[in-house]
């Protein structure tokens, strides 16, 4: 009951103060002329109507529940001075703004706009460019970051900054971004109940989206495309991953996903087509992977050390240049129910599943993660004889590492 008397008083309040509220305009022949001003002036809850135009400010503090509406997208340009935007109290949008020139700093991550401490914060509508870091959440609760777009022009990690970060943060939406040129399109750390909608992350140094022991996340129907690589989900549990596209990560290590330490995760309805290793899992347990798609990928999944009680059920293995990967002589992972691209086998009982099993783990690919180099032999006769002769006999790979009922067709 206190509780309900307490939000009931909250929401009042908030209702009778916004009907007292003014709205502010600010432009260069305006009563006001700098945001600085606007923020000083206003009472809790104004509307600052920033007309178009170039504001070259930084260090705007907004200590007050406040909106920051731009009209036709007006220019704050922070000439490399440091932090442009920092906002320290609830309640708080920024709408509507083009936010250029973030000083770059060794000991500081400036950013274009940092929210500390502060609790239903709305960022949306906002560009940024020529930035070090670009939205910065430090332990900021329930807020929303939408359809926003961050350009960075990143060149190397150790002095450039993500796009998003997320800090000791909860209850957050990041829904509907645009980011690309920065070292990790969007990071969280210390992150719980994150939401990470319908973005579209490429061309990032490192990551297109960062994980660092957060746990109860969800992203879905993202992008990642052509970054240093796609996804890495680290130290994190139950992490939904859905309906999601990784796409184009190339390089040496290269990857859609890296899951490192992860664990009771759902993998499901996601697209890994043209990366070097579609996943790469190395010590994660209790993860599902079900109905995705691996395509034209060099390793569709590569599994290292310690991956137990994981099940891969309902998958599409399209084309890869090596389907599975196994470091290890045991397994216990199921395989059950995917389409493989590269199955011989037959189905004379005509029910859709295949009469003998499939081994998707090729002796050529345990014998590449030895010895690289010989990656030169791929396709060559030498490697079909070693991997017939393996089939046969298995020597190197878990002998029940197998799918069973390989489908004939592929999952719709």
């Amino acid at each position: 009951m206190h509780y309900t008397q307490s939000l009931l008083a909250a929401i009042y309040f908030i209702i009778g103060t916004s009907l007292y509220a003014n709205t502010i305009p600010i432009c260069s022949s305006c009563k006001v002329t700098s945001i600085k001003k606007g923020i000083e002036i206003a009472k809790d809850f104004d509307t600052l109507l920033i007309k178009k135009g170039v504001y070259k400010e930084f260090n705007i503090l907004i200590d007050k529940p406040l909106t920051l509406l731009g009209e036709n997208f007006p220019v704050i340009d922070g000439e490399d001075q440091g932090e442009i935007i920092r906002i320290v109290s609830d309640n708080v949008t920024v709408d509507g703004l083009f936010i250029i020139n973030v000083g770059t700093s060794y000991t500081s991550d400036y950013a274009a706009i940092r929210v500390v401490r502060s609790e239903h914060f709305l960022i949306q509508n906002v560009v940024l460019e020529k930035l070090f870091f670009g939205i910065y959440l430090e332990k900021s609760n329930n807020g929303k970051v939408y359809h926003n777009k961050i350009i960075g022009d990143a060149k190397d990690e150790y002095n450039s900054g993500n796009g998003i970060q997320l800090w000791y943060s909860k209850n957050v939406e990041v829904d509907r971004n645009i980011v690309q040129g920065t070292r990790d399109g969007i990071y969280l750390e210390f992150s719980d109940h994150i939401t990470i909608n319908n973005n579209i992350s490429t061309k990032n140094l490192r990551y297109g989206l960062h994980f660092m022991f957060s746990n109860d996340d969800v992203y879905t129907n993202n992008t990642f495309e052509n970054n240093g690589a796609g996804v890495a989900v680290m130290f994190s549990k139950r992490i939904l991953m859905k309906n999601n596209t990784f796409k184009k990560n190339w390089g040496t290590t290269s990857f859609g996903i890296l899951l490192k330490e992860i664990n009771d995760a759902e993998i499901i309805g996601n697209t890994f087509e043209e990366n070097t290793i579609g996943i790469n899992v190395e010590g994660s347990n209790r993860i599902k992977y079900n109905n995705n798609n691996f395509i034209r990928n060099g390793w569709a999944v590569k599994i290292l050390g310690a991956c137990y009680e994981n099940t891969f059920s309902n998958n599409n293995f399209l084309h890869n240049s090596f389907d599975l990967s196994y470091n290890s002589k045991l397994n216990d992972n199921v395989f059950d129910s995917n389409y493989w691209s590269d199955y011989a086998g037959y189905d004379l009982d005509k029910n859709g599943i295949g009469d003998i099993p499939y081994r998707p783990v090729k002796l050529f690919s345990y014998i590449v993660n030895k010895t690289p180099e010989t990656i030169v032999l791929l396709r060559s006769l030498f490697m079909d004889i070693i991997d017939f002769s393996e089939k046969v006999s298995p020597v190197f790979t878990p002998d029940n590492l197998l799918d069973a009922n390989p489908l004939m067709k592929q999952v719709k």
